[in-house]
């Protein structure tokens, strides 16, 4: 079985403060939005064991939920964009909103 090579990482925050605070984290960590709610990084172990203690501590864990998906290679570019794919850069200036 392949090794993963990225982990994406999806979450339903309820609380906008919350919401935000684990956007900023998960940017520190050096995590890559690729939409609203969803990051894309390396899947190192070290990396994965930051995103949980993280997540654990931002969360409500009654109301918000993060789900960690471990990628292969293959299966990342197996990816299947509808439209064009969102750019950090446009998500930072504010053309999709949070």
């Amino acid at each position: 079985m392949t090794e993963p090579a990225f982990m994406l990482v999806i979450y339903d925050i309820s609380d906008d403060d919350r919401r935000s605070t684990m956007a900023k984290a998960l940017k520190r960590l050096g995590l890559t939005r690729v939409q609203k709610s969803a990051f894309i990084g390396q899947a190192k172990r070290q990396l994965i064991g930051d995103v949980k203690r993280v997540a654990r501590r931002i969360i409500d864990e009654h109301t918000d939920n993060v789900q960690i998906y471990p990628l292969t290679p293959a299966s990342y570019n197996m990816r299947i964009v509808i439209g064009k794919e969102c750019e950090e850069e446009e998500i930072e200036a504010g053309y999709i909103v949070e």
